[in-house]
């Protein structure tokens, strides 16, 4: 099993990452996930992201090792963003390969949910105005979305 946990501050290339994630012919499935900076309605000149070097990093290890143990995964690659990023650029690249593909797709949501909650990544606006938005709170949705893997 291999993961690869990158928290950077340059751009993510997603074609050279999702090509990385296994070339050895073991998998059947890949599940890419890429999220990127929204421009809110055209009010925000950029989001910027703030995280805890080192700890960011561990628990990104730590929620795909639990990945890992749920789903019979061959590869596990998160690269994430920090800095200012402008609308359109891409925040977050997160990729599973697996034997099958229900594996692949469980896994890369269970991933994506759980580092919306438990990395510690802050982020606050920059708006088109001049103006600096506080430090944007944990939405509901995120946390209920971590609920159902613990019905599951």
């Amino acid at each position: 099993m291999m993961f690869r946990v990158v928290v950077q501050s340059e751009r993510i290339d997603i074609a050279a990452e999702t090509a990385n994630l296994s070339s050895d012919g073991a998998a059947g499935a890949a599940v890419v996930f890429c999220g990127y900076c929204r421009d809110e309605g055209g009010r925000l000149s950029a989001l910027e992201l703030e995280h805890y070097p080192g700890m960011a990093e561990r628990e990104i290890q730590n929620i795909l090792a639990e990945a890992a143990a749920r789903w019979p995964l061959i590869s596990a690659c998160v690269v994430h963003r920090f800095g200012k990023i402008a609308p359109g650029e891409e925040i977050v690249f997160s990729g599973c390969t697996s034997v099958h593909r229900h594996a692949a797709f469980e896994a890369g949501a269970y991933v994506m949910d759980f580092m919306k909650t438990r990395a510690p990544f802050w982020k606050r606006e920059h708006l088109l105005d001049g103006t600096v938005g506080a430090w944007v709170d944990a939405k509901d949705a995120d946390l209920s979305a971590t609920d159902r893997w613990h019905r599951l």
